[in-house]
């Protein structure tokens, strides 16, 4: 099976932060963009740790005073206000080509949310488990248009029949042989979305 590569399903350009600016402005970014984590950078756009909505959230909600118990003094709120008193460091990355499926069971393992995408050192996106949602949530109709695109670039004067369901994909059509119809099922399985595809060959 030809594997879905992150490229494909990354979130890019990321959302960066520099590790001086204020947690503040990092949270409002956040919420207004949808996210839970995004990338910390230093001027030159090195990866030098993520921020997440619990590394802004941790410590900073006061207790109610009228909750203590005894003589006991309410918990003090955390003073922190720049993201590099907060972000975590080291983390993770993946590679552009690294296979979705991969780093999904990875993702799930380690309980992360979003990962970095990194190519030679440069970031060029972010991989949040939204992505993957947004995948398996693709549209039949889309996914069709780009099976049909990729067979299309694959054999130009050739055309195929392609239908899908629920992400199931149904190539119908004349193939010259077992060869040719294992390269149309691997096109059509690495198109983000697809769950299983099927090759039905009519007669030459």
């Amino acid at each position: 099976m030809t594997p879905v590569r992150v490229r494909e399903v990354m979130t890019s350009p990321a959302v960066t932060f520099r590790p001086e600016t204020p947690l503040k402005q990092a949270a409002r970014v956040l919420v207004q963009r949808g996210f839970t984590a995004a990338a910390v950078v230093d001027a030159d756009g090195r990866l030098l740790g993520i921020v997440t909505d619990a590394d802004l959230v941790r410590d900073r909600i006061a207790c109610d005073p009228r909750s203590r118990r005894g003589g006991e003094l309410p918990q003090s709120v955390a003073t922190s206000a720049l993201v590099r008193e907060v972000m975590t460091t080291p983390v993770t990355t993946v590679a552009p080509s690294a296979d979705v499926a991969e780093v999904a069971r990875m993702m799930l393992t380690e309980h992360l949310r979003s990962l970095p995408v990194v190519d030679g050192g440069d970031l060029v996106g972010m991989l949040t488990r939204s992505d993957l949602v947004r995948m398996i949530a693709r549209d039949d109709r889309s996914i069709a248009t780009d099976v049909r695109r990729r067979l299309a670039t694959y054999a130009r004067c050739r055309r195929w029949d392609v239908e899908v369901s629920e992400g199931t994909v149904t190539v119908a059509g004349v193939f010259t042989d077992e060869v040719e119809r294992h390269v149309v099922t691997a096109l059509a399985q690495a198109v983000p979305g697809v769950q299983h595809v099927d090759t039905m060959a009519d007669r030459a």
